[in-house]
């Protein structure tokens, strides 16, 4: 939706009032705010967080000074990554929600679920990630953004703002920095020099490499965004410019706007988000029914068992070794089939997904050095700690078994692998063994953790 104020300013406080609203009505949502400029993003991640103050979202400041100068941060405050740095897993733009802050160090849950804990006198590349630049946000994707745009922008940068959302886009602009609609519609279709260009090269190639060029692009966006009437008085912007429309486009009539399954088609990311959603349900469904035929007494039926070999297709076919993840999940927590299986996959979206973490770490375990091994299971163990601690502290009881679950099969798959078992006994300090109790190395890790050993069962067909 576009949104026209008299100045900037009134334009920048319309738009942290629907962001804020935003939030407050789909809190479970990814958004983020972006425009051109570092000043401007500094204001507005000043004016969000303020926000955030003010409904009581945010833990007790902390001054602390990061690279780019000296910060407030607090528990629950968003946060940005700045720099790639492998041994925490973030990558430049990595967004994520500050769980504990002091003048020394950090903890951030990042976006994708895990917990991350690092020293500021090694990492100190962070800031506020509530507003992004736009050259920032380019390889990012959310729910809704929220746009405020400014004259410097131009159509590529007008491509990665508008087209960072899967759900829903925003843009705010104020009268004092575009006259009229028109003159907004052609800043954001402009051409710029290609000094200016470079800096969106990589959202560039990446648009050109799926048949994509920028100002059909752009023009596409901005006529959705641009009411019909002032499109017509701009309609030499677009000349020459041929969209390209797949034969099975179907558009409502009198609207021109494409619906239902022709819209999924044209959207592949789209298209796949849903295809992964319902081979999920499918897979927890057919999960499902197994199991509550075993917890009854009774053997699966050859239909359920048919069911869920399809299943597991269905599902390896869109998300390769996800049925295998999920069932793993499963059999630490049997609700989660069911609570999946009548859609509501928030949960086992995140234990799905610390599956995979773990089951990828072994992979990349096979392909190193044992030293190498040894260090990455001593990372990933320490991490888990620290996110089970967490759990508890929040009350998160499902999440903190799950995790604690996962902590478990770690210390098992020590009495299977003696190599890094030998290992890791010299390096009992940072497993949180503070005594020699005689022990195997799994099962003393394990009781200094305060974890029951017991083994998950499968499915098991």
């Amino acid at each position: 939706m576009l949104h026209a104020a008299e100045t900037r300013e009134q334009a920048r406080g319309d738009l942290i009032d629907s962001w804020d609203r935003d939030r407050q009505a789909s809190p479970d949502s990814s958004r983020i705010i972006l425009t051109h400029t570092n000043a401007e993003v500094r204001e507005l991640n000043e004016a969000a967080r303020d926000r955030m103050r003010a409904a009581g979202d945010l833990g007790e400041d902390v001054r602390v000074t990061v690279e780019r100068g000296e910060r407030r941060f607090a528990s629950g405050d968003r946060v940005m990554f700045l720099q790639n740095e492998r041994s925490l897993g973030v990558k430049n733009g990595t967004l994520g929600t500050i769980e504990a802050v002091s003048t020394q160090s950090m903890t951030v849950r990042t976006d994708d679920g895990r917990s991350v804990a690092f020293d500021l006198k090694d990492y100190d590349r962070i800031d506020h990630g509530y507003a992004a630049t736009i050259h920032k946000a380019q390889g990012m994707t959310v729910d809704r953004t929220h746009v405020l745009a400014t004259p410097g922008m131009d159509a590529h940068g007008s491509y990665v703002a508008l087209s960072r959302h899967r759900d829903g886009m925003d843009l705010h602009y104020g009268r004092d920095d575009f006259g009229d609609r028109d003159r907004l519609a052609r800043t954001l279709s402009r051409d710029r020099a290609k000094d200016m260009a470079s800096d969106y090269e990589p959202a560039q190639a990446y648009a050109e490499r799926r048949g994509i060029r920028f100002r059909e692009r752009v023009a596409e966006i901005v006529r959705k965004v641009v009411p019909e009437k002032v499109r017509e008085r701009i309609g030499g912007m677009f000349d020459g410019l041929h969209l390209p429309a797949t034969p099975t486009d179907k558009a409502v009539p009198g609207t021109g706007e494409v619906k239902g399954p022709e819209k999924e088609r044209a959207d592949p990311e789209a298209a796949l988000r849903k295809a992964r959603t319902d081979a999920l349900v499918r897979h927890a469904r057919a999960s499902d029914a197994i199991m509550e035929a075993k917890r009854q007494g009774l053997t699966p039926s050859a239909e359920q068992r048919r069911e869920l070999g399809a299943a597991r297709d269905a599902f390896d076919k869109v998300r390769p070794h996800g049925w295998q993840d999920a069932e793993a999940a499963y059999s630490k927590d049997n609700g989660l089939a069911r609570e999946a299986g009548t859609g509501r996959i928030g949960r086992t979206i995140r234990a799905l997904q610390l599956e995979t973490e773990i089951r990828t770490g072994r992979d990349a375990d096979a392909g190193i050095s044992p030293n190498s091994r040894a260090d990455r299971f001593i990372e990933r163990w320490q991490k888990l700690g620290q996110t089970s601690q967490r759990q508890y502290e929040a009350g998160d009881m499902s999440g903190y078994k799950s995790t604690r679950r996962a902590m478990g099969d770690m210390a098992n798959s020590l009495q299977r692998d003696p190599q890094l078992e030998s290992l890791l006994a010299n390096r009992k300090r940072e497993l949180g063994i503070a005594f020699d109790s005689g022990r195997r190395l799994g099962d003393e890790i394990a009781f200094h953790a305060g974890i029951d050993l017991g083994r998950g069962r499968g499915i098991g067909i």
